[in-house]
């Protein structure tokens, strides 16, 4: 059988221990410090991107099947960035009961599975004779997204023309793509 006497000197012990509390402390915080930098210079290339393209294009964005739902999600989530965008697209004439005399919604219908299964989605749209517009109908419109109240505030286009429209060879829209880089002007 073997004794071993060991002797534990306290005083090199504590040194030691605080010498590896200060190593992990310091790490721990220059850790820290590096991610909060990181953060800083996100935040800080996002602004500049932001300032560099918030200021929205004089042409009109023309929505497209493919583009339709990014640009209808990105406005929605950001519609500050948005208002006073000239924007053009072709939809059917949808109405909701709780809507005025003047407004309507543009919609399409998004493909939501294999099974050709669809929902209306669609851009809250004013227009002065809005009520002479039917049901169903296709038309092409041209306007500025500007913001309005429909159970809380929704972007809305105000229309500046107006025009009839056939049904376009493909009718339904794509939803929303995760690959969408979201910017400030609609392209």
């Amino acid at each position: 059988m073997f004794i071993y006497n060991f002797k534990l000197n306290k005083k090199f012990f504590s040194k030691v221990l605080i010498v590896i509390f200060s190593i992990i402390c310091c790490i721990l915080l220059a850790i820290s410090i590096c991610k909060i930098l990181k953060e800083i210079k996100t935040n800080k290339d996002n602004e500049i991107v932001k300032n560099n393209y918030s200021i929205p294009s004089p042409d009109i964005a023309e929505l497209t099947p493919e583009n339709y739902c990014n640009v209808l999600k990105e406005v929605h989530e950001d519609l500050n960035t948005y208002v006073g965008q000239k924007i053009s697209f072709t939809g059917y004439v949808y109405r909701v009961a709780d809507l005025k005399e003047n407004q309507f919604i543009l919609a399409r219908d998004m493909i939501i599975n294999s099974k050709n299964q669809t929902v209306v989605v669609g851009f809250l749209c004013e227009y002065e004779n809005a009520k002479d517009l039917v049901n169903d109908s296709w038309i092409k419109i041209s306007g500025k997204i500007d913001k309005g109240n429909f159970y809380g505030e929704i972007p809305v286009i105000k229309i500046e023309t107006l025009e009839e429209a056939s049904i376009p060879d493909n009718p339904y829209v794509s939803p929303p793509s995760d690959s969408f880089l979201p910017t400030a002007v609609i392209y």
